[in-house]
């Protein structure tokens, strides 16, 4: 006797935003993808928390605003994201702000964010962000992502030879074949899967396998964060 198989649904979004009005925005762009639904909302970090207690199956990608009272956003994400294992479920964090700077970028991610998009994007970019992260291939919103990898080339290897992280990421990264490496320098460079097996002549469902036993290596939780150890460990260098 066969399992029954889990029955496919939108993909289920949570705002967490301290103005009603921008929530309202949100939801009203995203109710009206038949592909998407809004099932939860909350006004700070710590309603937030309260109102994913009930399972990390409840929600699937969480839109996560930066400034906001009591809990800010980077905490409740650190919050949600720090007891889930690499591959393990619960909810994808995309952090929304209105403020353009990179340490909010960097903040993000050391926190667990799977991916960063300013509250000006337009709507299509928004939808496809919430798209992709689901899917399990985290990226940094497409109008960032230049300006976040330029900057984590310059500053994170500094950074992380000041507190130690540098060390643990080389050890990490001295487990990964040739193979291995080549691809995630390919994936920090931000190359799609296609795109990587194009430029591997390997088929994109080799280029999938690599980058799962890259991100068990690394035990890192997504693509973005294996890029960060990427950067971290001076793997890719400025301009290369």
């Amino acid at each position: 006797m066969t399992s029954p198989q889990p029955t496919t649904g939108p993909i289920r979004v949570a705002l967490v935003d301290d103005q009603q009005l921008v929530r309202a925005g949100f939801r009203m762009v995203i109710d009206s993808q038949p592909d998407l639904a809004v099932v939860a909302e909350a006004g700070d970090g710590e309603e937030a928390l309260r109102v994913l207690a009930g399972g990390p199956d409840l929600v699937d990608v969480v839109l996560m605003d930066v400034r906001m009272p009591r809990m800010d956003g980077l905490a409740a994400t650190a919050r949600l994201t720090q007891s889930a294992a690499p591959g393990a479920g619960g909810p994808r964090v995309i952090v929304l702000t209105t403020f353009d700077l990179d340490e909010y970028v960097l903040a993000a991610i050391r926190a667990g964010a799977s991916g960063f998009l300013l509250k000006d994007a337009q709507p299509e970019e928004m939808l496809a962000a919430i798209r992709t992260v689901h899917a399990g291939d985290a990226v940094i919103a497409p109008s960032s992502t230049r300006r976040l990898l330029e900057h984590l080339v310059t500053v994170l290897p500094d950074e992380a030879q000041d507190d130690g992280r540098g060390a643990a990421a080389r050890a990490a990264l001295a487990d990964l074949t040739d193979r291995e490496r080549e691809v995630l320098v390919l994936m920090a460079r931000g190359r799609s899967n296609t795109e990587i097996g194009q430029d591997l002549f390997v088929a994109e469902a080799t280029v999938k396998t690599h980058v799962g036993r890259i991100l068990a290596k690394l035990g890192a939780r997504d693509r973005v964060q294996a890029v960060v150890t990427a950067y971290e460990t001076g793997l890719v260098q400025p301009g290369a």
